[in-house]
């Protein structure tokens, strides 16, 4: 054993001795002398391990970075066919976007990159960088350009309608197009519009193409989601009737072959979340105008968990480091479904159907789901009649308070002057106003399913994980009353709302909008709901006429109160309405300096408190405007 271990270290000693004269001899730059005969061997292998040692030197920054670069363009030149043509079209794009190109100059470049991209429209317009120059070439170029871009590419439209890329060129196209052309674009898309609705990237066509259409386009669009007939035969689709009920009379359809093929188009829409596009709105409801409950309770329950599980704000945030339009795309998606829904008549009927049909469970995941987007849905046209609708139906009023009445409490300065904004405002002072609510506002707030109602207007569900029955009245159980106390006042909303217009009380009364939130507000809105505040509602008349006791003819940039168009109407109306505001704008404003306001918008003022049904209001003013009246300068209600 003993002997084993010497051996096997003085092997160890001579392997280190050699790696430490091989060491020597790199560390002096050294090569061991080779015998004779291998000289000449030696001295290849030499040459050969230098030859080595140089192709393994580090480069410098710069030439990797023109060693990767010539890489990187050998690879695209062999994946990409068009790579040369791709950056003459880039070169030319730059210059012609360019904002202080002379429109001569931008009409060469425009020209040259078309006589450039030659026969290859096609394979231009899939491509991410030279669809772009397609693009601005297509806004820029001339009427017969486009005329040659339109006929190249018209066969290959439905092709190009499903890439990401080139989606983007059929829109500008179908912009610019004449009306024969956008005709042509119209009947290419017979027998496909569903399968373009069903693609991700196709929808957006179908629905771009939707809101350019006239009437009969647009119908003829539609009816062929209503039946395999309409989608063979072109000739049936030319019907002046958009309703389905009407098309299925006149055509003598089978109602239920028209219900099963519906649903095989409208179910994938609803499983893939396809539901913020005008066109799908439509179709939906004419489909819940002829289906059986069922049917239109199964439709409504897929809507509300679409809405349900759609993202709010609070889950998805915005890349900071993201390009400008990136974010809007991103920050669009990241908007609930409900909020990207509200951009049509449609699309607030469907919203409507779902807060009025759904369980109370429904409603209160509706209303969770519209956190942070409440500021949004008031200023909007058809988002402010959606948030009437649940004001006026949802029962749970702690619900809305903490949701929906605290956001509005915050953009109260903004929505009481804002022409939609308002509008929840004043459902809530004076409900079903038709001064404030036009027929077709009423009509979709008040929209239901036929079929349902039908039945009864009480819904009953099973919630499966309690097992426990649940009822939803379509207008809800709570006396309205109620509600609206609870609303307005319990929220604190009432008191903001005095607050806002005691300090911004010069330019409600002077807005168009704004002084009818500022009347409703200080007659105590209907039913006197704001009597308990009646202190705070004095401090609002004392405001007014603090205001409309500045002196005539002070020089301020806005009109005086009692020569303001809308101003002096709205005061004329609270003086009609509300003795008390009468007497207290008599007291600061008009006692003794009634001559100077007899001329102008200002009569009418000092003419109302004649007219007013109160004898107080009557004789209090009586005394002062006698004399005006017996000059001439005023003319006695009733006389002309």
């Amino acid at each position: 054993m003993a002997t084993g271990g010497k051996k096997m270290e003085s092997k160890k000693r001579k392997r280190d001795d050699q790696k430490l004269k091989g060491g020597k001899n790199q560390v002096l730059g050294k090569v061991a002398r080779k015998p004779e005969k291998a000289q000449e061997k030696g001295f290849n292998k030499e040459k050969h391990v230098v030859t080595k040692v140089e192709k393994k030197e580090p480069k410098s920054a710069k030439e990797r970075r023109l060693a990767s670069k010539e890489m990187t363009e050998l690879r695209k030149k062999k994946r990409k066919p068009n790579y040369n043509l791709e950056k003459e079209l880039a070169l030319l794009w730059e210059k012609m976007r360019c904002h202080d190109v002379s429109k001569e100059d931008r009409s060469k470049f425009v020209s040259e990159a078309l006589r450039k991209m030659g026969g290859k429209f096609m394979e231009i317009a899939g491509s991410h960088v030279s669809a772009r120059v397609l693009q601005t070439c297509i806004k820029y170029c001339t009427q017969e350009e486009k005329d040659k871009v339109f006929d190249a590419l018209r066969p290959h439209f439905l092709t190009l309608a499903r890439k990401k890329y080139a989606v983007h060129l059929v829109k500008k196209l179908l912009d610019s197009a004449s009306k024969k052309q956008f005709e042509l674009f119209v009947s290419s898309l017979h027998g496909q519009v569903a399968s373009l609705l069903r693609h991700s990237v196709g929808a957006a066509v179908v629905e771009h193409v939707y809101h350019l259409a006239k009437g009969s386009q647009k119908r003829s669009l539609l009816v062929e989601m209503y039946s395999t007939e309409l989608q063979l035969f072109k000739d049936l689709t030319k019907t002046n009737s958009a309703r389905l009920l009407d098309i299925i009379a006149k055509l003598g359809l089978q109602k239920s072959s028209v219900l099963q093929h519906m649903t095989q188009v409208i179910q994938p829409l609803l499983e893939k979340g396809i539901v913020d596009y005008s066109i799908v709105h439509t179709a939906i409801l004419e489909y819940l105008t002829i289906a059986d409950k069922t049917s239109a309770t199964d439709v409504i329950r897929q809507l509300i968990s679409q809405i349900e599980g759609s993202a709010s704000s609070d889950e998805i945030e915005v890349t900071p480091n993201l390009p400008k339009k990136f974010k809007k795309k991103s920050k669009r998606l990241a908007q609930p479904l409900l909020v990207r829904m509200m951009h049509n008549r449609d699309g607030l009927k469907i919203a409507v159907l779902c807060v009025k049909h759904g369980t109370a469970k429904d409603r209160k995941k509706i209303i969770k789901s519209m956190k942070g987007h409440v500021r949004k849905l008031a200023l909007d046209q058809y988002g402010s009649l959606l948030l009437i609708c649940i004001l006026s139906t949802v029962d749970d009023t702690k619900l809305v308070n903490k949701i929906i009445m605290q956001e509005i409490k915050k953009a109260l300065n903004d929505l009481v002057h804002d022409k939609n904004g308002r509008r929840p405002l004043l459902q809530l002072l004076h409900p079903n106003c038709s001064r404030y609510l036009s027929p077709d506002d009423m009509s979709c707030i008040n929209y239901t399913v036929p079929s349902i109602i039908s039945q009864g207007e009480e819904l009953a569900e099973t919630d499966v994980s309690t097992g426990e029955s649940q009822k939803a009245s379509v207008e809800g159980k709570k006396d309205p009353s109620l509600r609206r106390s609870e609303l307005l006042l319990d929220s604190g909303l009432g008191e903001g709302l005095i607050e806002a217009c005691t300090e911004n009380v010069g330019a409600l009364l002077r807005s168009n909008f704004g002084r009818e939130v500022i009347y409703e507000v200080a007659i105590g809105g209907a039913d006197k709901i704001l009597q308990p505040l009646s202190n705070k509602v004095h401090t609002l008349f004392e405001a007014i006429a603090s205001l409309a006791a500045v002196p005539k003819g002070t020089d301020t940039k806005e009109e005086h109160v009692f020569e303001n168009f809308h101003s002096s109407r709205t005061i004329r109306k609270l003086i009609l309405d509300s003795p008390e505001f009468a007497s207290v704008l008599w007291k600061v404003s008009l006692e003794g300096k009634t001559e100077m306001w007899a001329q102008g918008h200002s009569s009418k003022v000092l003419l109302a408190f004649l007219e007013s049904s109160d004898s107080k209001t009557r004789d209090l003013a009586k005394s002062g405007l006698q004399h005006l009246i017996d000059t001439g300068l005023l003319k006695e209600p009733g006389k002309n």
